[in-house]
C-alpha cells in the first residue's frame, strides 16, 4: 500500500527576512514623489494683486496642461515603482 508523504517547505531566515520592496523600488518611489511635488509646485500662482481685477495668468499652459500631466505621470510612475520586481537569484 502506498502512502503519500507531504513535503513541507522550510522557511529559511533569508526568505523570512526578505522585504516585499527592495532599495531600487524605494529610490524609484522617491523619484515619483518628486515628480508629483514638482507638478503641484507648477500649479501654484495666478492670483490677482487686487480683487477688482481678473488675472488671466491662471489659465496659462503651465497651470492648466503641464502641471496636471506631471502629477498624473508621477502617480503612474509610483505604480510602476511599486510593481517592479527585483531581479534577485534567491527566490
Amino acid at each position: 500500500m502506498k502512502t503519500n508523504k507531504k513535503t513541507t517547505t522550510e522557511i529559511t531566515p533569508e526568505k523570512e527576512a526578505r522585504m516585499a520592496l527592495g532599495p531600487t523600488n524605494y529610490k524609484l518611489m522617491l523619484i515619483g514623489f518628486g515628480i508629483i511635488v514638482l507638478g503641484f509646485i507648477l500649479m501654484v500662482g495666478g492670483a490677482s494683486p487686487s480683487p477688482d481685477e481678473f488675472n488671466y495668468d491662471m489659465f496659462s499652459f503651465r497651470r492648466i496642461t503641464l502641471a496636471p500631466i506631471l502629477v498624473l505621470g508621477g502617480f503612474a510612475f509610483e505604480v510602476y515603482a511599486i510593481m517592479k520586481r527585483n531581479k534577485s537569484k534567491n527566490k
